[in-house]
C-alpha cells in the first residue's frame, strides 16, 4: 500500500478510468459483433457511419491502436459492399 498522498489519489483514478474503458470495450465489441451479424447489404450500408464513429471515439479516447482501428474500419466497410 501507497504511503503518498499522490499514490493514494492516482491508485483511485486508475481504476476509475479503467472501469470506463473496460465498459467502452465492452460496449465497442457488441457493437462490432452485432454489426458483423448484419446480412442484408442495404441495412449494413445504413448503419455503417455509427460503427465508424464509434471506432473513430474509441481510438480518439486510447482504448484501440490507431492501426487496429483502420483495420477494423477497414474489414467492416468490405460488408456494406
Amino acid at each position: 500500500m501507497p504511503n503518498h498522498k499522490s499514490c493514494l489519489k492516482r491508485m483511485r483514478q486508475n481504476e476509475t478510468r479503467r472501469v470506463i474503458n473496460k465498459r467502452y470495450r465492452t460496449f465497442l465489441r457488441h457493437t462490432i459483433k452485432t454489426f458483423s451479424q448484419i446480412e442484408d447489404a442495404e441495412a449494413a450500408k445504413n448503419q455503417f457511419p455509427g460503427i465508424i464513429s464509434v471506432i473513430d471515439i474509441a481510438r480518439k479516447k486510447g482504448i484501440l491502436h490507431r492501426n487496429k482501428a483502420a483495420r477494423l474500419k477497414s474489414r467492416l466497410s468490405k460488408k456494406t459492399g
